[in-house]
């Protein structure tokens, strides 16, 4: 076939395409405004997905099967007015698309709500039980903007004749240092962290015009990155991390070093115009039930303290919170150095000496590989198995979506679509393939003894990590360097307990020790919570983090049983994508839109 063969025949498949997306656009759209759920369900397969991000129903709401579906949209139709659905010039196209196993239609589509605007996506396949019509066995529906309170971007990014040349008044520099220091007013909302989830929901929250403090424990803006361990890198590509509206510069590594990431956080909360309190320690926060506001205690470096009444607090200081330091018995008996993993910086220092890590995460792991460089003895203490994946090419395997063509925004929704069922369907797919690419490094670390397995369910890593937040190693090369027997491998449960100069085991010998790192982990938010707000307030909450009865994440993202009190954390990607739901929520309440839950 000649090369116009072939664009001939692309062009008519991307019209087929095209047309079958429009059609049944158009057919849910009439039904949907008839509120005939018999005829909604008509249009999807008996085993079929649905997940609303606000648009529908206010909240991260999974839906399953085709009936339930229905019903459900017509339920909120009622109040949300859904229409003007569309097929947007401006994005992604329909095209045949592979997903969880099926080979399907993919259409990303718009719409209009009684509150704003949304888009989503439908993937469409042939029922061979209705004589092959296309229907539908996932939607997804998201609320993107609120009507009359757009973000400040683009072509309603703001003037600035307020300081554009003010002769005789402030200028741009005065006015945000006067916004900065909260002298004469309170922010409506304080962001605890000032890492890539306090950063994201920041930014989101200055477009949408809600007056936001971000307050952060460290001297600067990205020192809660610069002071982890020397060697640290991310371990996932840059394409996929960019922050919200800004993207990394082009000639950046693909794995972006620490002090570069914690360097460019500071530039971007400066040039996103993100008010930021640094040496700021976020003491004690009470809920005022009458006013519906917080009492917020902060304490500058210079011991002073301030006492603000926001309306809203963030949590945004990570998936975990303080170091996790385990009742480990003897180890108050050894004389050498123990170190939490967070205060770990570098084996520089340690030539020559003996190292056991306590923990086969990637911390451990990358924190062993880093003392091996330089001379140091190390072993691993391995307590529970773990998952092991190649950072290239296993690793990379789960930024697929972001490798196709099209804007990152596009990506972001194809990602955002997915519900829990689909979810750990594709990740049992991707680790059956994370098996085979990864084969021989797996069966050399079990020949050594090493405990590994790829979850709970086989959905490996990356549910682990929403389930637990830990619980494998992204492999930079520690893992090849055990099989090797150049960093030592040692079974928790050989050991008896700690003695001065090391561990003893059970058999009498001790393995000896000039240094001990805890990498154990950390506390979850909810921890934070408890030291902050009171227990009762901690109890209240529930869990933050880990998996819900629904599938979806507990308290994340979304309005929590506490009215004004959020969290937001995750890899930069997931903080990118889910800020934008979280300010669409505040905006929403400061607005009188939506709600608390209680």
């Amino acid at each position: 076939m000649d090369v116009f063969a072939q664009e001939l025949e692309a062009f008519q498949a991307a019209q087929a395409h095209q047309r079958c997306a429009l059609d049944w656009l158009n057919d849910f759209e009439a039904a949907l405004s008839a509120g005939d759920a018999k005829q909604i369900a008509s249009l999807f397969h008996e085993d079929s997905h649905w997940r609303d991000v606000l648009a529908f129903t206010w909240h991260m709401t999974p839906v399953a099967g085709r009936d339930q579906i229905a019903a459900r949209l017509v339920a909120e139709q009622m109040r949300v007015g859904a229409h003007a659905f569309q097929l947007p010039r401006d994005r992604k196209a329909p095209r045949k698309a592979m997903r969880v196993g099926i080979e399907c239609i993919e259409a990303i589509f718009e719409f209009t709500t009684s509150i704003g605007k949304g888009a989503g996506i439908f993937r469409l396949s042939p029922d061979l039980t209705d004589g092959g019509k296309m229907k539908a066995w996932l939607i997804s529906t998201t609320l993107q903007s609120i009507t009359g309170h757009e973000e400040k971007i683009g072509a309603n990014r703001p003037s600035g004749s307020a300081y554009s040349r003010n002769f005789g008044g402030d200028n741009w520099a005065d006015i945000r240092r006067k916004a900065a220091a909260y002298e004469d007013r309170d922010p409506a909302v304080i962001v605890v962290g000032g890492a890539q989830s306090g950063l994201s929901i920041a930014a989101r929250l200055n477009q949408l015009g809600v007056d936001t403090l971000v307050v952060e424990k460290w001297p600067r803006i990205g020192d809660s990155w610069r002071r982890r361990y020397h060697s640290l890198a991310l371990h996932n590509s840059i394409h996929i991390n960019h922050l919200p509206y800004m993207p990394f510069p082009p000639t950046w590594p693909t794995y972006i070093p620490k002090d570069m990431l914690g360097n460019w956080f500071e530039f971007y909360a400066d040039a996103m115009e993100i008010n930021c309190w640094t040496d700021t320690e976020f003491v004690s926060a009470t809920w005022d039930e009458q006013a519906k506001c917080w009492t917020a205690r902060l304490r500058r470096g210079d011991g002073t303290e301030r006492v603000l009444r926001p309306r809203h607090i963030v949590s945004a200081n990570g998936v975990s919170s303080y170091p996790m330091i385990p009742d480990v018995p003897g180890l108050q008996d050894f004389k050498g150095t123990v170190l939490h993993s967070e205060g770990f910086d570098s084996g520089a220092g340690w030539t020559g000496k003996r190292a056991l890590i306590l923990g086969t995460g990637s911390s451990a792991n990358d924190i062993a590989q880093d003392l091996h460089s330089f001379g140091v003895h190390t072993t691993l203490i391995q307590r529970g198995s773990t998952t092991v994946v190649s950072i290239n090419p296993s690793a990379r395997l789960n930024e697929a979506i972001w490798n196709e063509p099209g804007t990152l925004e596009d990506a972001d929704l194809v990602v955002c679509s997915a519900p829990p069922p689909l979810v750990l369907k594709n990740y049992k797919s991707v680790v059956k393939r994370m098996a085979e690419l990864d084969k021989d490094l797996i069966a050399g670390l079990k020949r050594i003894g090493f405990k590994h397995d790829f979850g709970e369910d086989e959905t490996g890593h990356q549910m682990k990590y929403y389930r637990r937040g830990g619980g494998y190693n992204l492999d930079a090369g520690s893992s090849e360097l055990m099989i090797k027997g150049e960093i030592g491998l040692l079974q928790y449960d050989r050991i008896k307990h700690f003695v001065a100069d090391g561990a003893l085991l059970h058999d009498g010998t001790i393995v000896p020790a000039d240094l001990i790192i805890l990498a154990t982990g950390y506390f979850p938010q909810r921890e934070m919570i408890r030291r902050t707000m009171g227990d009762a307030m901690a109890e209240k909450i529930g869990p933050v983090w880990g998996v819900a009865p629904d599938g979806e994440l507990n308290n994340m993202y979304k309005r929590t049983p506490q009215q004004g009190l959020w969290f937001i954390s995750g890899g930069l990607a997931v903080c990118r994508i889910n800020s934008k739901f979280l300010a669409l929520q505040i905006k929403a309440m400061e607005l009188g839109l939506l709600k608390p839950l209680s």
